[in-house]
């Protein structure tokens, strides 16, 4: 039996646990008196100890129900014993606790499983009442808390929408843990007689204390103040939940107090009608969903056509002898919703009155933004719609330069002057890292000296990246604020949106850094801070501040703008996205052109389908994003585990730990790896809450150069061809795997059985190759793991599109569209005459935006310099898709007749720009 100490999650240990202890009674129901039953007996004493600490936080199958098996275990009645717990672990397995009573007697009358979960189809699942579990806070005797169960059991009634369970414990620290721990939890009732601390005694819990940020901050809190307390302690690990506050305090002593996820207080009283009906309202508050109800009653309505789209109804296809196999294959409802109207109880995307308007109020309040807006048609464009309007022509705005190519995009549109950021380079797997908040402070002051902060507008950051570093979004912010108060951010969270629903992840996140700092820039605290950090720093030069962690002055603005691909790790259609603001000045300066930008990316005729998706989307993380992300990630570091502990496959691949990935001066914890053999695991929370970049635990990043494949090949050729496994990302000699809310354990044990069996045909081949054979692989390993070129930084824009040479922004867009004249522009072939104009010192000047594939951003845009790092990057380039450059022709560069009359024109538009100024 594995140790505690093999499993990152308890409700992994859990699973586990039951699964065995159904294996060990099963095989000493069937042999009592066998060889084995000795050591069975001993497993089955281990397992009841275990499993014992855990089951208190679980309301099925409860506390009274596992005593009752260990009186079993304790009479020698194993065969009633085997039969309960077979059909506790297969009402677990299944769900099907969760819609009916799950009887664990032999002689029950209901001893089938026909309509287990597992089984049962998809209509028959959507008619049952979702059930979910409250958890009651109160340090009870066994007397009283069947008596508190009576009472709300008793409340029931056939029409009730949902269908709920109590657990009780007895401590502020069980609730805690139990919140962290028992994912079906919606709703806390927080009675006065809670104490502190808890009795449990289990690292692997602990873990999740420690989550919830311990108790050191409780010592001196008086018992009183345990019960509100713990509503905003537990409103900083799950702010979805709702809290119901059980107080003998008047009324006046808790209307001062931060009472954190608490939707009512109810004054020494044992109201549990009450009760019951506010703990059914809160959660349909979260579970309704305005858009997906009205499409749904739309369907329902009979019509008659006579406006666009004649697919609506269904009506071209059921008259169809022809394509009547599209209408098999996709049911007849997704036609049956199909509609251009806006009426009819529907609403407008681009002007929402109804029910799209709430759902997306409904998402502002899932997400921790101030508005939200809907897209159907990816993030590139939610990226394009907040520069659109938010950045004026001239604007200068600080880029990460290996970000999505529709940001580049986006700074042609609006016409910025972009100021690239490099990103720190992981020259030995051919990828970047993201950038150093070193780099960004640095770009901030060489603006501020040469007289252009005013003209500084955005800073825009990919959190996290593809490969999955992430930034202290809350510290790049307020240090960036100190030296620019009213800077906006924009953080590209195209692959973040799950983070919201996971108490580690959701502190880096732009919208809870935008609220937490909103908060805290109110605080005298704050403000007497800033005011001391401001005395030490009078007269300190660049060096001082960027080696000093910056306080922002109180009045700073907060302006933050995430944009989220939903359905890249969420429950949403393809191209679900969402804009999410926390913007200070938005309704004042920003309103108006975020709507007329939003009119001019936003499609006429959105499709609702897709709106649909993103409404039942929110509505499935506020009920059970917790558990989703929370599964994900335990899948992610079962795969971590495993690779790093295998022998075979250590042979051939290495798992990226965070040391790999991240550089030492950015982990001011020191965490080197989430998992190894000899420690452990690590608990991420510190790391996460302190150093300057982390990685995102959901992705797994393999070095397969030791397989002798490149990237590409091993996606390709391997993975996808001969065993089915999609992935999307690669470099030159890694691989990513990525996990989702839908990535189950099934799905890693077949990624990990997938891997073993080809670490094993390469020993075969390689026992079997010849002495010119294997120096042949090892030449290829080399090449993918040692002999590999230096990732190039952005070199320079050239003269022709900049200001000065002052700072390093530049004219994207003027260099953009001086392509679009074929004559000035030329190919030049990289081996030949690239390579030769460089050569005579000539700058040769990009006129197109270069993005192989991978890496899949930009390594050239128009108006910048190749320079010779590039020339060299692009030669090693061995990647089959690379936009923008032509085979054929070679690299599309501008002339010099054409640089040398941009130039002119450049200089002309300066001089009127000065000359306007003075006037």
């Amino acid at each position: 039996m594995q140790s505690m100490g093999d499993y990152y999650s308890a409700v992994q240990l859990r699973s586990d646990r039951w699964s065995q202890l159904r294996e060990a009674t099963d095989a000493l129901s069937r042999a009592p008196d066998g060889r084995n039953a000795e050591a069975n007996l001993e497993k089955i004493t281990e397992l009841f100890s275990s499993l014992s600490l855990i089951e208190a936080y679980w309301a099925f199958p409860g506390v009274q129900a596992f005593e009752s098996l260990r009186r079993q275990f304790d009479h020698g009645n194993y065969a009633d014993l085997a039969f309960s717990v077979q059909r506790i672990t297969r009402a677990l397995t299944t769900g099907a606790y969760r819609r009916r009573h799950i009887p664990l007697e032999r002689d029950s009358a209901d001893q089938d499983d026909h309509e287990d979960e597992a089984i049962q189809s998809l209509e028959a699942r959507a008619l049952s009442k979702p059930y979910f579990e409250v958890m009651v806070v109160d340090n009870l005797n066994e007397h009283q808390e069947r008596w508190m169960k009576s009472n709300f059991a008793q409340m029931r009634r056939t029409g009730d929408p949902f269908h709920y369970e109590t657990v009780v414990v007895p401590s502020l620290q069980d609730a805690l843990i139990g919140v962290l721990f028992n994912h079906n939890i919606q709703a806390i009732v927080v009675r006065p007689g809670l104490i502190l601390e808890s009795k449990v005694e289990l690292s692997i819990l602990t873990r999740y204390l420690n989550r919830a940020g311990g108790i050191e901050a409780l010592e001196n809190l008086a018992p009183q103040n345990y019960g509100p307390e713990l509503c905003r302690m537990i409103a900083k690990v799950r702010p979805e939940l709702d809290a119901y506050l059980i107080t003998e305090r008047s009324v006046e002593d808790i209307a001062g107090l931060d009472l954190g996820i608490c939707r009512r207080v109810f004054y020494n009283q044992e109201d549990f009608l009450e009760l019951h009906l506010n703990i059914l309202r809160g959660v349909q508050a979260r579970y309704k969903t305005p858009f997906f109800t009205a499409l749904v009653e739309y369907s329902k309505q009979p019509t008659g056509v006579f406006h666009a789209m004649p697919i609506s109804r269904g009506k071209s296809i059921n008259r169809s002898h022809w394509i009547q196999d599209m209408g098999a294959f996709y049911g007849p409802n997704i036609f049956m919703a199909e509609t251009s109207a806006t009426s009819g109880g529907l609403d407008s995307l681009l002007e929402p009155h109804g029910p799209i308007k709430e759902a997306q109020r409904l998402a502002s309040r899932a997400f921790g933004s101030k508005q939200t807006y809907f897209a159907t048609n990816g993030t590139s464009t939610c990226n394009k719609v907040v520069v659109q309007a938010l950045v004026r022509p001239g604007d200068i705005v600080l880029v990460d330069r290996d970000c999505h190519k529709s940001h580049h995009y986006g700074m042609v549109l609006a016409g910025a002057q972009v100021c690239y950021l490099d990103s720190y380079p992981l020259n030995e797997y051919s990828m970047y890292g993201a950038v150093p908040l070193r780099e960004i402070k640095h770009q901030l002051l060489a603006l501020k000296a040469a007289g252009k902060l005013d003209r500084v507008r955005m800073l825009l950051l990919t959190n996290c990246t593809f490969d999955g570093i992430v930034y202290n979004v809350e510290r790049v912010m307020e240090e960036c604020l100190a030296i620019k108060p009213d800077l906006v951010f924009l953080w590209d969270e195209a692959w973040f949106a799950f983070a919201r629903f996971g108490p580690t992840y959701r502190q880096r996140t732009a919208m809870n850094a935008a609220n937490t700092l909103r908060e805290r820039l109110r605080s005298d605290a704050h403000a007497a801070a800033y005011a001391k950090q401001q005395a030490m720093l009078e007269g300190a030069d660049d060096e001082a501040l960027l080696n000093t962690r910056l306080i922002p002055p109180p009045d700073a603005r907060v302006r933050v703008y995430a944009t989220q691909s939903t359905h890249k790790t969420l429950t949403a259609l393809r191209q679900g996205s969402m804009i999410h603001v926390n913007d200070q000045d938005f309704k004042g300066e920003v309103e108006a052109s975020f709507h007329e930008a939003y009119m001019t990316h936003t499609s006429t005729s959105p499709n609702y389908q897709i709106i649909a998706s993103l409404d039942v989307g929110r509505r499935q993380v506020e009920l059970e994003g917790f558990e989703f992300v929370q599964r994900q990630v335990e899948a992610a570091m079962s795969m971590r585990r495993a690779i790093s502990t295998h022998p075979l496959l250590q042979k051939y691949f290495k798992v990226l730990t965070a040391g790999d990935m991240i550089p030492e001066c950015h982990r001011e914890s020191g965490v080197q790896s989430y998992y190894s053999p000899d420690q452990g695991w690590t608990d991420i929370w510190d790391c996460w809450e302190k150093d300057e970049f982390v990685l995102d635990a959901t992705r797994v990043t393999l070095a397969v150069g030791g397989t002798g494949w490149d990237g590409d090949t091993f996606k390709t050729e391997i993975l996808m061809d001969k065993y089915g496994i999609q992935i999307n990302k690669t470099s030159r000699n890694t691989v990513l795997f990525m996990t989702n809310i839908g990535t189950t354990r099934s799905s890693v044990a077949y990624l990990i059985e997938v891997l073993v069996e080809i670490a094993k045909e390469l020993d075969e081949l390689i026992d079997d190759a010849s002495m010119m054979e294997r120096r042949g692989f090892e030449k290829r390993v080399a090449n993918l793991m040692e002999d590999l070129p230096p990732l190039p930084d952005f070199s320079r824009f050239h003269d022709a599109f900049r200001t000065d040479n002052l700072t390093s922004e530049g004219d994207i867009r003027s260099a953009f569209f001086l392509s679009y004249d074929e004559r000035n522009c030329d190919y030049l072939e990289l081996d030949g005459s690239l390579k030769d104009a460089m050569e005579t010192g000539e700058d040769v000047v990009s006129a197109s935006f270069i993005i192989p594939y991978p890496p899949g951003f930009p390594i050239l845009v128009p108006g910048q310099v190749v320079s010779q790092g590039i020339l060299a990057f692009m030669r090693a380039l061995d990647v089959s898709e690379i936009h923008g450059y032509r085979p054929d022709l070679g690299l599309r560069v501008f002339t010099s007749e054409a640089l040398k009359q941009q130039a002119k024109t450049n200089a002309a538009r300066l001089k009127l720009n000065v000359q306007r100024q003075k006037t």
